[in-house]
């Protein structure tokens, strides 16, 4: 696990907010299959720290090592899969108020892994909680990248914007990323590559954690996103002003 930075011990020290009844995943999507390192783990894992040190229960799951179905039904054994962990996996989605994703950078994009646990995570994303609203509202999403290429952006804007779609509240500057040299070279965690004393990158990283923390904590505290307009069962029903129940047309 990453060693605090001293403004972060200090940030956690000072903080008069208690988030110690809230839950966060993170969701690694590097190709590597453990135990081979995960540089991205290694970003992440300086989130992780600060998450710790406020009382959060931290859960991470590296998506590649589990039996994951492509598809976007929500048991993919249902539709001709042997074996589907999906279903076991978000059921810890669903008991998070935080979720980030993790991703290195392939060709410019979030990997392969990354974009098979959103597909996934859109096929649940019919659920409707106890509202009757989409069940991903009331939880905070973010998103850490690594790579040694240009593309840090462009993968989180995906991401950010997947996460939305879906019912995720995303708070202001809810991404961070560490891009080493382009082409070849060193990636976050090997000796000389400047990845974990990079100032940028740090206080990126912090203000990435402790945004989803207050974020999370503003939506816990007021029961999530308030029911009213945002409602399926409303909408389906025609409780919708200016527009006619379609199924009611002549």
């Amino acid at each position: 696990m990453a060693d605090l930075t001293e403004i972060d011990e200090q940030l956690c020290a000072t903080s008069p907010w208690d988030f110690s009844d809230l839950r966060a995943l993170y969701i690694n999507c590097t190709l590597k299959r453990s135990p081979e390192i995960s540089h991205t783990q290694g970003l992440a894992d300086r989130s992780i720290a600060i998450m710790q040190a406020n009382g959060v229960a931290v859960d991470v799951i590296r998506a590649v090592d589990r039996d994951i179905a492509t598809g976007v039904w929500p048991d993919m054994t249902e539709h001709g899969w042997a074996a589907d962990e999906w279903p076991a996996i978000h059921e810890q989605v669903m008991a998070a108020d935080i979720l980030v994703l993790l991703s290195p950078i392939w060709l410019g994009e979030k990997s392969s892994v990354c974009t098979k646990v959103v597909e996934r995570l859109y096929g649940n994303s019919h659920l409707l909680n106890e509202a009757g609203q989409y069940a991903y509202y009331g939880r905070a999403g973010g998103c850490i990248i690594t790579g040694n290429e240009d593309g840090a952006k462009h993968c989180a804007m995906n991401i950010l914007y997947s996460l939305q779609h879906l019912g995720y509240t995303i708070p202001p500057q809810a991404d961070s990323g560490w891009l080493g040299e382009a082409g070849p070279g060193p990636s976050y965690l090997d000796e000389g590559s400047g990845g974990p004393g990079n100032d940028f990158t740090n206080r990126n990283t912090a203000f990435l954690t402790w945004n989803l923390l207050h974020v999370a904590r503003m939506l816990k505290d007021r029961g999530g996103i308030p029911a009213h307009g945002n409602q399926r069962p409303q909408w389906d029903a025609g409780c919708h002003a200016g527009y006619p129940n379609p199924e009611h047309r002549a």
